[in-house]
């Protein structure tokens, strides 16, 4: 069972950055594509972005795309999303999983919570106006 830890959320204001950290243990991620989803008050959680398990390819929701990237170190076993020019739609609790599937051969946008199997706490983003 692997356990995912979440950090690096506040309280920014629009315009500023972020960049949210996961850090997997219990057992090794390196095999499997990892995704960030977020929740904001009274909405469903939605996908945000993904990445391979071979680090070859991202793919991003498009509320985000071109602010947010999506990176993973697979020898430190983390996983980042930097997020630019925040908006204070962005505001949510962030969530990073990990996939079901071995060897996912590619991510993108269809892909929903039910993909992935273990979940951390989440981090909280709050973008003032």
């Amino acid at each position: 069972q692997v356990q995912l830890v979440e950090s690096g959320g506040g309280l920014v204001q629009a315009g500023d950055s972020l960049r949210l950290s996961c850090v997997a243990s219990g057992r090794t991620f390196v095999n499997y594509a990892m995704a960030w989803f977020r929740q904001a008050p009274g909405k469903e959680r939605e996908f945000v972005a993904a990445i391979t398990w071979s680090n070859s390819s991202a793919a991003y929701a498009d509320s985000v795309k071109g602010r947010f990237t999506i990176s993973r170190d697979d020898y430190k076993n983390t996983v980042a999303l930097q997020m630019n020019n925040l908006k204070p739609e962005d505001s949510a609790v962030y969530y990073c999983a990990l996939d079901k599937l071995l060897f996912r051969p590619r991510v993108d946008t269809s892909l929903t919570d039910t993909d992935f199997g273990s979940w951390g706490q989440g981090t909280k983003v709050t973008v003032s106006s």
